[in-house]
């Protein structure tokens, strides 16, 4: 009688065993038709295969059979053996004995199998209970394909098919083995050792065996799986290697039970693989979210120090601590500041990194501490860069001031000086005695009409005099009010001279008068005078003045700043030497009349007088002071000369200066554009467009000794002292931040491509797609800046197929732009367009790979992470986890659930 097995629903062409290619089960139809004469060798194969297959299963509930088509016809062992496999109760056996009790029994086992989706055809339980051997082996075979093999899948094939599927990928790498069906393939016995080894390489050592002993290797086999694997022996090593072809059913049901005894190794494998991908992503994050920490606090804590040392400013009294300042500033722009440059670019660089990377991974954004956002970080940036340029204003002013200072300070001494000398005109006294002994003198009272007039014209002359150094006074008071003004570190000493001047100028005033009253009153007593000594004394006074004035003004200090400053003082100097020739006759005049006094007094044997009595000042103190003229004269212009020099040097160094700032500003801002191109029109696959902007930054570093040259001329200019350059528009700060803008623009774009390949690897995407959805962008990039406005990204999406609505556009805003900030990045943009399609791992995913670890626990243990986990991912998780609160479990349980969904939630850095 023949058996036909069928599963319910499926129709021919639709078995379970095909993977879609044609019904296993009409296949064992046919086979079984061929068995109604089976092959002896292969009835014997089927009855030892089935008996241990049969048996590894019922000995789980005592008991076994000795000969498989007896020991079924009773059904009592049948149903038994179904209720281990199934796990599922079957109805209760009838008790008798009697032939009908018997094939009720083997009915109700017929139709559980019959419930599982198997359908029997042509069968009935009289051939079970009669002990028909065929029908009975294939009763079981069903069983077997039902319950052992329906459910094996591997890369959507099922069956038999997913069993070979399985057999080939596991022995692929072993050489002598080529499984392509269930019978000759495993004759040598190398393929059965194979599969052993490659999950248990310590049971077999498969280098020692040999493809011409298939006795000895599949007695290995047979050994080795029944000692350790569990797995009875269920073949004659013999029967299979003298069979030509050896009975593919025993050969299935036999290597179907190595899959079911790896599956489950198999699968904690797969799982604690899913698991320690996971950890590998969050350790890695966590790693860059430590180091993001640690540089911006490093970098906020830099600034905290530096700012309040910007901020100081407290002045030096002398020129040379001062330019020490500058000195040190200059040291913290060049050597100090630039590290710190790279440091804040590349945090930014690294935040987009980390950001990048949560979001590909589908963790939350990283927030970090308080204070050390990235907006943080700029705003102190910003901080600082207010507080250093008031500071190098402030520095250039105060060098200025005590510039200005020390001119003021020379100057003065020098006036004071010359006036001190003038009060204590030749007498040997104190500085204060000379002017006023001779005003305090009483001379007159002795003296004859002639004398008297004398004193009289002699004191007009003083008081001419007097009345030339009035603005002179007035000059060293000026200067003493404007350096009191300006803060002069030495004002007391200079108060205290100029009061002292002031006071003996009041006084010296106040005896004049004195002394003219006392004259006047003599001089109606006295008539006689001589007209030539007043003469002489009329005009050798002013001369005296204007020599005065010239040794002066040869002496004079001066300030200037340019070349053309300088040529007016040279221009004035020569003003002066051409009145010299004038002022000499008016030396030889005055001469002359001395000489005209000496020749009256010998025509008329009058006494001479050893010193004119109008005036103190003689023939040789003219003569000396107009030699004195003559001297300093070349000495003003070799000094002239010196600072012509000095000028002309500066003038160099600021041409020098503008023509590398006129060619380094213009470059800078070319490339600064060139990148910003660059950035909004990025062709080609990435990497070519990470090697172009690769070059374009070797470009602009190779560069930086053209930036180098420059601040090397500007510190010259700075330490000559000037700071003013009319030859150009750009000054050495403008120059250090265009610099510092064109790094970070490089640095930003870069980090942009590498972000993009990070996102492509991630999400699988062509260059084809990324070339296409950056076409998109920039073509709605309205504004050429890296972002779309709201209404340009819905004009993008409605371009690109996208049917919206207000409510639906306004859900994909919140995803595209969750801060509100008004724009859409392209960063954004490639995420949202590659949202629905990328693989993702879940906390769910990891909770049920933790759960297949832990044995359908709903915790695990220490050990069986640390057997599960290599050892650096097993003690993550036992540090980590927090201790299981539920009940039933043992000391040390951690609860896996918990830590799973922590690991995608807000990160406690």
């Amino acid at each position: 009688m023949m058996m036909v097995m069928q599963p319910e629903g499926l129709g021919a062409g639709e078995g379970p065993f095909s993977g879609g290619g044609g019904g296993e089960y009409m296949e064992q139809e046919e086979d079984w038709d061929r068995d109604l004469l089976l092959d002896p060798a292969w009835e014997k194969q089927q009855r030892k295969t089935f008996t241990a297959w049969c048996n590894s299963h019922l000995r789980k509930a005592g008991t076994q059979i000795e000969n498989i088509e007896e020991d079924f016809r009773n059904g009592l062992k049948l149903m038994l053996l179904l209720e281990v496999i199934s796990g599922e109760r079957l109805p209760r056996p009838d008790k008798g004995k009697m032939r009908f009790h018997k094939i009720a029994n083997v009915n109700k086992a017929l139709d559980f199998i019959a419930s599982k989706g198997v359908k029997l055809v042509s069968i009935g339980a009289e051939e079970i209970v009669d002990g028909n051997l065929k029908m009975t082996l294939g009763m079981i075979w069903t069983i077997i394909l039902r319950f052992a093999i329906q459910d094996i899948s591997v890369e959507e094939t099922s069956a038999k098919e997913g069993l070979l599927l399985w057999c080939q990928r596991k022995t692929a790498p072993y050489r002598n083995v080529n499984v392509q069906n269930f019978h000759t393939s495993w004759k040598d016995g190398l393929a059965l050792c194979a599969l052993i080894h490659r999950h248990r390489p310590d049971l077999i050592d498969y280098a020692k065996l040999r493809k011409d002993d298939p006795i000895g290797n599949l007695n290995t086999a047979f050994e080795v799986a029944e000692k350790y694997l569990d797995i009875p022996k269920m073949l004659d090593a013999e029967d299979i290697v003298n069979t030509p072809k050896p009975d593919e059913k025993a050969i299935m049901t036999y290597v179907s039970c190595f899959y079911h005894a790896f599956a489950g190794a198999e699968q904690a494998e797969t799982a604690a693989n899913r698991i320690c991908k996971v950890l590998a992503v969050n350790q890695e994050n966590e790693k860059l979210m430590e180091e993001y920490e640690k540089l911006a606090s490093e970098l906020l804590e830099w600034i905290r120090r530096t700012v309040p040392w910007l901020e100081n400013r407290v002045g030096e009294p002398s020129m040379s601590a001062m330019q020490r300042k500058l000195e040190d500033f200059r040291d913290y722009r060049r050597l100090h500041k630039p590290p710190r440059v790279q440091e804040k670019c590349q945090l930014e660089i690294n935040f987009n990194t980390l950001q990048t990377k949560l979001r590909l991974s589908h963790r939350p954004a990283f927030m970090p501490s308080e204070g050390k956002l990235v907006s943080d970080i700029a705003n102190a940036w910003r901080g600082l860069e207010q507080v250093e340029k008031g500071y190098e204003d402030w520095l250039l002013s105060e060098i200025r001031r005590l510039q200005r200072l020390q001119h003021l300070a020379e100057k003065f001494q020098q006036k004071a000086s010359l006036h001190e000398a003038w009060t204590r005109g030749r007498a040997p006294f104190s500085f204060r005695a000379g002017k006023e002994e001779m005003l305090n003198q009483h001379d007159y009272e002795s003296a004859s009409l002639q004398e008297v007039r004398a004193l009289l014209r002699r004191h007009e002359a003083f008081e001419s005099d007097l009345a030339a150094h009035q603005d002179r006074v007035e000059h060293i008071a000026a200067l003493a009010q404007e350096l009191n003004e300006l803060d002069y570190h030495e004002a007391a000493s200079v108060n205290s001279r100029c009061q002292a001047i002031c006071d003996q100028w009041d006084n010296l005033g106040t005896l004049t008068q004195k002394r003219r009253d006392a004259l006047e009153r003599m001089e109606k007593l006295l008539e006689t005078i001589d007209q030539l000594q007043l003469e002489f004394a009329r005009r050798a006074a002013p001369f005296n003045n204007w020599l005065d004035g010239a040794i002066e003004d040869l002496q004079d200090v001066w300030l200037v700043h340019s070349v053309e400053e300088t040529q007016s003082l040279l221009t004035a100097h020569e003003q002066f030497k051409a009145t010299l020739p004038e002022a000499d006759r008016e030396r030889g005049a005055i001469l002359g009349i001395q000489g005209e006094i000496q020749k009256i007094c010998q025509t008329y044997g009058l006494r001479p007088k050893s010193a004119n009595p109008y005036i103190t000042l003689s023939s040789q103190d003219i003569n000396n002071k107009w030699d004195t003229v003559r001297k300093l004269v070349p000495s003003r212009d070799q000094t002239l000369q010196e600072e012509l020099a000095r000028q002309q040097v500066n003038e160099r160094l600021r041409r020098q200066f503008a023509a590398q700032a006129n060619a380094i500003g213009p470059w800078i801002q070319g490339k600064v554009e060139e990148v910003g191109r660059l950035a909004a029109g990025l062709a080609g696959s990435l990497e070519e467009q990470m090697a172009g902007l690769r070059q374009q930054e070797q470009n602009i570093i190779n560069y930086k000794s053209n930036i180098d040259r420059l601040e090397g001329d500007h510190q010259l200019l700075q330490e000559s002292l000037v700071f003013d350059n009319k030859h150009t528009v750009y000054s050495m700060e403008h120059i250090r931040v265009g610099w510092e803008q064109l790094l970070t623009s490089i640095a930003r774009t870069i980090n942009e491509v590498e972000n993009q390949v990070l996102t492509r690897d991630a999400k699988g995407l062509s260059q084809e797609q990324l070339n296409e959805f950056r076409a998109s962008f920039n073509h709605f990039d309205r504004k050429r800046n890296g972002m779309m406005e709201p209404d340009d990204f819905r004009a993008c999406l409605i371009s690109m197929g996208y049917d919206l609505g207000e409510v639906e556009f306004a859900r994909i805003m919140t995803m595209v732009d969750p801060n509100a900030a008004g724009v859409v990045t392209f960063q954004a943009f490639i995420d949202f367009m590659t949202r629905e399609t990328a693989e993702t791992d879940t906390a769910e995913q990891v909770v049920a790979s933790f759960k297949i670890l832990a044995g359908d626990k709903n915790y695990i243990t220490p050990e069986e992470l640390r057997r599960e986990l290599p050892a650096e991912q097993a003690e993550y998780c036992i540090r980590r986890m927090a201790p299981y609160k539920g009940s039933g479990a043992p000391p040390g349980a951690l609860d896996y659930v918990a830590f799973s969904s922590a690991l995608y939630g807000e990160s406690d850095l």
